[in-house]
């Protein structure tokens, strides 16, 4: 057997055709997995995407897999399927270091949620990906693991928080990885890096931690915002992911002991929002809309322009609430974080004040959660069971590298270009980024909102924007010619 099927490679296969390989023994779960180990050996020095890859493991994952094929009966989903996680989530033997270097020994006792629902589906974990410091930065570099780059050009960001995840799928190193997402963290990576990401509803991916983990007081806007979601190379990727993620549990103080369906057919409505009223959106990311708005009327959705400020409104409301609840995790920032993510966040802070004033008081806090709720009601009046919006990903197209540190001007500025990151947080729904090409040599897309628990309907529509857009995958001619 070598690495290929036909004349594609392995490590170029999906979720899918990996999975289905394996089951009829096309080729064996052991394959795959040096397949993937090469690919990971030859594009991840140049990214830095992966971390703490542990090849004996991998391969005795894969050996236990075809043990499972050669038993026979009913096999996981995902049996063989190369996956990664994120060095802010545990897995069992493996540091939660959050990029933090006093914490690179902090091994976790067991799987988060999400992980042993990974496991549970049959994937083989091959890796741990990079992240900023503390998972707060749209850009991926820390102090312990190093900096993160962009497979399509080094010059600009793959995203953060999920930079690494995202870099690696899109590079081949797996066809799926688990990330989370609070301000943009699996969306943004995803448009940064030409794959796709979904962000779930709230509540639907646990994020209980195992027992015996430190336990951490979460505040209410990580509660009512944070999820763990799947990056993928195509959208049935991610698809897969997702439901072998879900993991129903009351546990969580949010969690719903619901599942999604499996798949959705038909017409849908789409409204369009180019701009929510905080910013002009650049020339190459209306274009990305426009291009997908097409794509969807030509598949035969019902397609039209709307205008939407409350988006905006949730959009400021994400920098009231989530930044005032991290201002009171700034000491333990402050002493373990390292000095990018200190100044990133210190520009942040200063960005909202523009905004918000200097000292939001605490009945502004308490209203903006009132509004939150009232923007939620009104918004899932107007998404209903057959409605989607449109959006850019961000007003910009991905960010230069470590553009949070270039001042406070462009601090504001990329505050403002995230607005569609930062909505859909606040009004806890569910939302996609699906890429449609490149432009200028980067990476472009657009993200799909959808009400609560509609993750099918997003899934169904971004589906045959997949269908319709150029996709290829980044040389990396830039690390051989460097």
């Amino acid at each position: 057997m070598t690495d290929t099927t036909g004349d594609k490679p392995l490590w170029e296969h999906s979720a899918a055709e990996l999975a289905a390989g394996i089951r009829e023994k096309s080729f064996s779960a052991t394959e795959v997995a040096r397949a993937f180990l090469a690919r990971v050996e030859e594009t991840n020095p140049a990214l830095n995407a992966l971390v703490d890859i542990r090849a004996e493991e991998v391969l005795a994952q894969a050996a236990d897999a075809d043990a499972a094929v050669a038993a026979g009966g009913d096999l996981p989903p995902l049996l063989g399927v190369p996956v990664s996680t994120k060095i802010n989530t545990s897995q069992r033997g493996y540091a939660s270091s959050h990029g933090v270097a006093a914490w690179a020994d902090a091994v976790a006792p067991d799987d988060a949620a999400c992980v042993a629902g990974l496991r549970k589906a049959g994937a083989t974990l091959l890796g741990r990906s990079n992240s900023p410091a503390f998972a707060v930065r749209w850009f991926t570099a820390n102090d312990l693991h190093g900096k993160t780059l962009n497979p399509w050009h080094p010059g600009h960001t793959p995203g953060g928080s999920s930079g690494g995840a995202a870099a690696a799928v899109a590079a081949g190193m797996t066809p799926i990885a688990q990330g989370n997402d609070i301000g943009g963290s699996v969306r943004f990576p995803a448009y940064c890096c030409g794959a796709v990401g979904l962000r779930p509803t709230v509540g639907l991916v646990s994020s209980v931690e195992p027992r015996g983990a430190e336990e951490f007081d979460s505040p209410l806007s990580f509660q009512t915002m944070a999820v763990h979601g799947p990056l993928g190379w195509t959208v049935d990727d991610v698809r897969r992911g997702l439901h072998s993620m879900v993991t129903p549990d009351l546990n969580d103080p949010v969690g719903l002991p619901v599942r999604p369906p499996l798949g959705e057919s038909g017409r849908v409505k789409v409204a369009v929002v180019h701009d929510a009223g905080v910013v002009e959106p650049h020339l190459a990311v209306s274009a990305a809309v426009d291009d997908a708005a097409r794509w969807l009327a030509e598949a035969g959705h019902e397609v039209e322009e709307v205008e939407l400020p409350q988006l905006g409104e949730a959009a400021r409301l994400w920098s009231l609430l989530l930044y005032q609840e991290l201002q009171t995790m700034m000491s333990e920032i402050e002493t373990f974080g390292d000095d990018a993510v200190r100044n990133s966040l210190a520009s942040s802070f200063r960005a909202a004040a523009e905004i918000w004033g200097e000292q939001p008081t605490l009945t502004d806090y308490i209203r903006g959660y009132a509004r939150r709720g009232t923007l939620i009601r009104r918004l899932q009046q107007f998404l209903g069971q057959e409605r989607i919006v449109l959006t850019p990903v961000a007003a910009e197209p991905p960010f230069e590298q470590d553009a949070d540190l270039a001042g406070d001007a462009r601090m504001g500025e990329l505050l403002a270009a995230q607005w569609p990151m930062q909505a859909v947080p606040v009004l806890g729904f569910p939302a996609i980024s699906v890429p449609t090409g490149l432009r200028d040599g980067l990476p472009s897309g657009v993200q799909l909102i959808g009400g609560r628990f509609q993750e099918d309907l997003l899934l169904h529509v971004a589906t045959a924007i997949e269908a319709r857009a150029p996709r290829t995958r980044p040389t990396l001619s830039w690390a051989q010619t460097a």
